[in-house]
């Protein structure tokens, strides 16, 4: 089923802020595998001009996904039937331990082609006293949901 494009301009803002930890920051820097010591020693980060260590730049696909969904469950959108298609990111400054974020998701584009939707999200991220802190576009494809496969006569096996 093909997304409503009455959606483009609606925003939908997540329920609980995102409170950012050092211990975070450095899962996520260890999960992407950047050794940047940015990212966990306050000294290296403060060398660099920054008061204590920061968020490598994709660390808001961690909230920013989960603000997401509600969205995509609005739209009748199965987790099961998305690519992901594009990412990119805006920062007005480095996130940072201690920042409790906020963030508002809206719908910017969708277009159909091929077979397929394109979803276009931007994320616009705030500090908890509602300092701009990035904003996040994020693009899916929406796949059909496939047809029901059939029973498997277990042959073959």
């Amino acid at each position: 089923m093909p997304i409503d494009p009455s959606y483009l301009g609606h925003s939908f803002a997540s329920d609980t802020p995102y409170e950012v930890g050092r211990e975070k920051i450095r899962e996520f820097a260890d999960a992407i595998g950047d050794p940047n010591p940015a990212y966990r020693d306050a000294e290296a980060a403060k060398a660099l001009g920054h008061p204590d260590v920061i968020a490598p730049p994709t660390f808001p696909i961690v909230f920013t996904f989960a603000a997401n969904l509600p969205l995509l469950a609005e739209l009748g959108i199965e987790l099961r039937n998305i690519v992901h298609g594009e990412q990119r990111f805006q920062y007005a400054r480095p996130i940072r331990p201690g920042d409790r974020l906020a963030c508002a998701v809206t719908v910017e584009n969708v277009r159909p082609m091929a077979g397929d939707d394109f979803l276009t999200t931007r994320a616009d991220i705030s500090a908890a006293d509602g300092e701009h802190v990035v904003s996040a576009w994020s693009t899916i494809i929406a796949r059909p949901e496939p047809d029901a496969p059939e029973a498997d006569s277990g042959e073959g096996r």
